[in-house]
């Protein structure tokens, strides 16, 4: 039987594990903190992540329903720029984080073996193993170990790495009881969203321009319109992380017996609301490259195809999405009040023109 290490117990390193899992690998994952689970606030689940989940067995994930009420765009002062409607756009299943976490571990097996507490220190590799510590050996390593990974960082030392998006983030979960389908609002230089989890919750962020490191609170949304100050309100705890993606052109996501996956080969901004996404299909196409050439990944050059095809479908893909959720970032953030107004009669005509479409 096959031999993998996941290094990180995350979305991506869980979901890698189960798909490894289910091609009939033996799995060792590693996980830096003292128990397994996830922290953090909502997620959204689109399509292609769904139909990834459910492959595996992952069961839970409701398929998402129409909001009674609109969802959409607005200004600060409540107006409506778009409505979701109008854009025919998908709708993702929106769950948190612990709760997605604990949905896709609940499929571990017997050929999953945990580790919790496991601080990953050296790498090593050669043509028959990789190495981790000088003591846990197997056949393929899958470093999904996070925007700063250390697994990366030891095979590609001289790469820059992450680089801060110039805006900083916070998030909360309210149980409150609100008749409003949701959606975003963007102001000048801030964003706030929320949407209703599964569980019947509302997840709720937003965003602001300032300096790396600048400790703040989400005070500038309180003058915004309803249900904004009620949501920060109804949280128990509000996170508080600044926004940083990966310096592009991204390193390749395999070298030698080593593949990278999720943040620590593609670290997105958050505004397409794909960087969990991607992890899973990471781990699905991960897996099925594997599987693939199962009859050839006893030698090195079997392996090295696997992974050579894996690096070959999901770099160009996840670059696309970086490039595309940082250049959302800066319409989303920009501060010039004349753009500001420019982009949101562009939105609203687009958003016209879209449904106009849908009627013929």
């Amino acid at each position: 039987m096959s031999t993998a290490i996941v290094v990180g117990a995350g979305i991506g390193g869980v979901t890698a594990a189960v798909a490894l899992q289910r091609r009939d690998w033996q799995v060792t994952v590693l996980e830096r903190t003292p128990e397994l689970g996830e922290v953090g606030a909502g997620i959204s689940v689109w399509p292609s992540a769904v139909a990834v989940l459910e492959q595996l067995g992952v069961e839970g994930l409701e398929k998402a329903s129409i909001p009674a009420q609109p969802a959409g765009m607005r200004k600060p002062d409540g107006r409506w720029v778009v409505k979701a409607a109008d854009l025919g756009v998908e709708i993702p299943v929106m769950i948190h984080r612990a709760q997605l976490h604990d949905l896709i571990t609940a499929e571990f097996g017997p050929a999953v073996t945990v580790r919790p507490g496991y601080d990953v220190r050296t790498i090593e590799q050669d043509t028959k193993t990789v190495t981790v510590n000088g003591e846990l050996r197997a056949d393929l390593l899958v470093a999904a170990d996070g925007i700063r990974s250390v697994v990366r960082k030891t095979l590609y030392p001289q790469y820059a790495g992450p680089r801060y998006s110039g805006f900083t983030a916070y998030r909360g979960i309210a149980d409150v009881d609100l008749d409003d389908g949701g959606g975003e609002t963007w102001g000048r230089g801030q964003l706030f969203g929320f949407a209703r989890l599964i569980d019947g919750r509302f997840y709720w962020y937003g965003t602001a321009n300032q300096p790396a490191g600048a400790q703040s609170g989400p005070t500038v949304f309180a003058s915004w319109h309803d249900p904004i100050p009620r949501l920060i309100a109804g949280s128990e705890k509000v996170l508080h992380n600044d926004i940083y993606d990966l310096t592009l052109p991204l390193v390749p996501f395999a070298q030698g017996r080593i593949a990278l996956l999720g943040d620590a080969a593609h670290a997105m901004a958050p505004n397409l609301g794909r960087g969990a996404c991607s992890a899973i299909e990471d781990a699905d196409a991960l897996a099925r490259h594997l599987g693939s050439m199962a009859g050839s990944l006893g030698s090195a050059d079997g392996l090295a195809a696997a992974l050579t095809a894996y690096d070959a479908e999901r770099r160009p893909a996840t670059t696309k999405l970086v490039k595309r959720s940082r250049g959302l970032g800066r319409v989303a953030q920009t501060e010039n009040p004349v753009v500001c107004t420019l982009r949101d009669g562009l939105f609203a005509v687009g958003g016209k023109l879209v449904s106009l479409r849908g009627r013929k």
